[in-house]
């Protein structure tokens, strides 16, 4: 079982960029390090969601194609982001969303476009207000498997 190591700090974070972006989708980086596979995160980067309905043809449904249900994190902010990592010798080792007003679990679109060394922080948020946090990684079939969250203390 995957193990992801974090502090309360970290999810207030998460939690406050997903209420501030409602109704649509937030997203933001995970910096940290993998250890023995154990994913400790260091620093959660809140971020832009990028995602741009105008560069599909989506007309059946534009909503299913929009921020509240799809979020990107811009290419150059991610090359950035991962070379001052390197100089602090970290990683992006996840990369968290939220689900307004849906569970905190992934959705087909998520499992299609994750990456395999990455762990996904997924926050529901329902009517304004940050509930559920989930976490998942992907196993050897491109499938998602859960998180075991480990929330730290100051002094761990």
């Amino acid at each position: 079982m995957n193990i992801l190591k974090i502090l309360p700090e970290h999810l207030q974070i998460i939690n406050i960029h997903a209420e501030k972006t409602y109704p649509d989708e937030c997203c933001g980086l995970i910096l940290g390090y993998i250890s023995n596979g154990v994913k400790t995160v260091v620093e959660v980067i809140p971020t832009e969601n990028v995602w741009n309905r105008e560069r599909g043809n989506f007309s059946e449904n534009q909503e299913e194609y929009s921020t509240r249900r799809r979020y990107a994190i811009a290419p150059f902010f991610m090359l950035q982001i991962q070379k001052e990592a390197r100089n602090r010798n970290l990683n992006i080792i996840g990369i968290f969303h939220s689900h307004p007003d849906y569970p905190a679990i992934p959705s087909e679109w998520d499992r299609i476009y994750a990456w395999a060394e990455y762990s996904y922080i997924i926050v529901s948020v329902v009517q304004g207000k940050a509930g559920e946090l989930n976490s998942f990684c992907l196993d050897d079939s491109h499938q998602f498997k859960r998180e075991i969250i480990e929330v730290l203390s100051i002094d761990n």
